[in-house]
């Protein structure tokens, strides 16, 4: 997919350690000198080829295993209150218009803290979220403090912001909200679609992104594709 990106937004992508390259025009070869057709050789009786051998079952220990029937269940689901850092966000923001970005962090209360945060947050401007009002963070609760009844059941969520797009960012977000035993390969290769219908889509985590500068360009594909599918979905 290629994106319209001014100068701000390919600085942002520079500060993500992602370069965009433009491909040059082919050369103009001349076309190859026409090649004489050889002599064909006379023929000579050619042995029929044995048949391979089946391969051989593989041992029980070496079986793939069973995925687990157990997943966890949208009640298992928490989010912390969700954070609106953009223009027009925040209490009273128009639902149907922003997108819910779930991730886990160190600071559920400010996803944007730390130099994750401020990788984040370079993401989200390089894909222009900062015009979309109403864009939400909302942090995955595992095990939410005794009396907190502050956190919200992923339905809940839906249902008050009522997103085009969430976007999942690390495998702990997208296996508790997709309900998916997966690898993280698997869940980026594909698109998802919540229990309402939201479309969803998954890709790293900014932490990890830190660790392994080197996933940056197939994370930043992974929100062009996030990008290109929510254009192309009827709110």
């Amino acid at each position: 997919m290629t994106l319209r990106l001014d100068k701000r937004q390919r600085a942002m992508l520079q500060e993500m350690g992602i370069t965009l390259f433009t491909a040059p025009a082919p050369a103009r070869t001349p076309p190859p000198a026409p090649v004489p057709a050889p002599v064909a050789a006379p023929a000579s009786p050619v042995a029929a080829p044995r048949p391979a051998p089946l391969p051989a079952p593989l041992p029980k220990a070496l079986a793939p295993a069973p995925a687990s029937a157990a997943l966890p269940s949208d009640a298992a689901v928490l989010l912390a209150p969700p954070v609106a850092p953009y223009a027009r966000g925040g209490e009273g923001a128009t639902p149907g218009i922003g997108w819910l970005v779930v991730l886990e962090c160190a600071d559920a209360a400010d996803p944007l803290s730390g130099d994750a945060g401020r990788l984040l947050d370079n993401m989200l401007r390089a894909m222009r979220l900062h015009h979309q009002p109403g864009t939400q963070l909302a942090a995955l609760v595992r095990a939410p403090a005794a009396g907190d009844k502050s956190a919200a059941t992923l339905a809940e969520t839906l249902a008050a912001l009522r997103p085009p797009m969430v976007l999942l960012l690390g495998l702990g977000a997208a296996r508790a909200v997709l309900g998916s035993p997966e690898p993280l390969a698997q869940l980026r290769a594909g698109t998802h679609r919540l229990a309402d219908g939201t479309p969803a889509v998954v890709s790293y985590d900014p932490a990890y992104l830190m660790r392994a500068p080197q996933a940056k360009a197939a994370a930043w594909a992974d929100l062009c594709r996030a990008l290109a599918l929510a254009r192309h979905t009827p709110r």
